[in-house]
C-alpha cells in the first residue's frame, strides 16, 4: 500500500502501550480505562486490506462521532472525546463476540449477505422464513437482525441465527435480549434519518461491548461507509425496474470491482485503477457531506504528523 506523499494515512505508530492493528483501524491503551482508536485510509472487502482510499479515515472517524453523539439517548457509547479528525478517544470495555447486521433490504455480495443465498434457492436464512416473489434489492418484509460471530486470525465472520446467539451462551440472554432491542432501535433512526437525507440505509453492522458495570455501550462505528450500505433514493424504482443495481454510496462497487477482476477474498488482490479509488473516495465524502448537511473539510498534511501533534498530550 503507498501513501501518497502524506495524503492517506496506512499506519502510524504513537509509542503507546498495548498496540493493536485491525483491518482499518490502530488503537492503544491510554491509562484510567481509555483507549486511542486512530482511524487509518485503509479499505477492507472481503476480511481482507485492499488497499488506501484518500479521506476515508477522516470520514469514517468524524462520521461516527457524529451519529454517536445522535444516538446517544438510544444507547451509551464509548466516546470521550475526538482530538484530531482522524482519532478518537474511547472508553476501554470489554467487546461481545458478535457482529449485529441489521438489514431492511434482500441485497449484498458477500458470503454472508442474503440475495446470493436467495437467489440460491435458500427460503431459511437466518432463521428467518423468507416468501417467494422477492426480487433483488427489494425492501424485505420487516427489518431482520442477522447476527455473525467474530472472525479469528484472518478467518471470515460465521452466519449465526438470533436464536442461536441465545442458545449458545456467548452472549448472555438478558445481555443479548437488550442488544436486539437497541439494535433495532438505531436501525429505525438510521433509515429515518438517511431518508431525510434522501437516502436508503439498506443494512448496517453494529458492535457493541460490556463496561466495568457491565452495561451495554456501542463501540467501533455507527452508520458509516464501512459498516453500512447506503443507496441514493431518487430513481431507485426506474433502475431495479429495468434490471439494474442501486446506486450506492458505501463498498459495494468496490466489492463488484473485485469481483469482476476474479477476486472474492482468497489469493492474490487484484490492482484496480486510479479512477475505482477515486469514485469510492468521492462516495465516502458525498455521504459524510449529505448525512451531517456539512461540508466536508480535509485535515492538515501530512496526516500521521498531524496525528502525533494532536496526540502529544496523550504521548508525552
Amino acid at each position: 500500500m503507498v501513501d501518497r506523499n502524506g495524503s492517506t494515512l496506512a499506519e502510524i505508530d504513537l509509542g503507546l502501550p498495548g498496540h493493536f492493528s485491525g483491518k482499518v483501524r490502530e488503537s492503544w491503551i491510554l491509562p484510567e480505562g481509555r483507549r486511542v482508536l486512530v482511524t487509518t485510509d485503509r479499505l477492507s472487502a472481503f476480511d481482507r486490506v485492499i488497499g488506501l482510499v484518500e479521506h476515508k479515515g477522516q470520514v469514517l472517524n468524524q462520521l461516527a462521532a457524529w451519529w454517536f453523539d445522535r444516538t446517544s439517548s438510544i444507547v451509551q457509547n464509548h466516546v470521550i472525546e475526538v482530538p484530531d479528525p482522524n482519532v478518537l478517544i474511547a472508553r476501554d470495555v470489554t467487546p461481545l463476540p458478535v457482529e449485529v447486521i441489521m438489514r431492511s433490504r434482500l441485497t449484498g455480495s458477500t458470503d454472508t449477505s442474503m440475495l446470493p443465498k436467495y437467489l440460491a434457492g435458500e427460503r431459511k436464512l437466518y432463521g428467518y422464513d423468507m416468501p417467494e416473489g422477492l426480487t433483488p434489492h427489494c425492501a424485505l418484509p420487516d427489518l431482520m437482525l442477522t447476527p455473525t460471530t467474530k472472525a479469528q486470525d484472518g478467518g471470515h465472520d460465521t452466519p449465526v441465527t438470533v436464536a442461536e446467539v441465545a442458545d449458545s451462551g456467548i452472549v448472555a440472554p438478558d445481555v443479548w435480549a437488550e442488544v436486539c432491542k437497541v439494535a433495532r432501535s438505531l436501525f429505525e433512526f438510521g433509515i429515518a434519518t438517511a431518508e431525510a437525507a434522501g437516502l436508503i440505509l439498506a443494512d448496517t453492522k453494529y458492535e457493541f461491548g460490556l463496561d466495568a458495570s457491565n452495561n451495554l455501550v456501542l463501540i467501533d462505528e455507527v452508520h458509516t461507509a464501512d459498516s453500512s450500505r447506503y443507496w441514493l433514493a431518487e430513481g431507485l424504482e426506474d433502475r431495479l425496474a429495468q434490471g439494474q443495481g442501486p446506486e450506492n454510496f458505501d463498498k459495494e462497487p468496490l466489492r463488484l470491482a473485485l469481483r469482476e477482476a476474479g477476486y472474492s477474498g482468497d489469493g492474490q488482490i487484484p490492482t484496480l485503477s486510479e479512477q475505482t479509488w477515486k469514485d469510492v473516495s468521492n462516495r465516502y465524502v458525498f455521504l459524510y457531506e449529505a448525512l451531517t448537511g456539512t461540508s466536508f473539510v480535509p485535515g492538515q498534511r501530512p496526516i500521521a504528523d498531524r496525528i502525533k501533534k494532536s496526540m502529544a498530550a496523550y504521548t508525552g
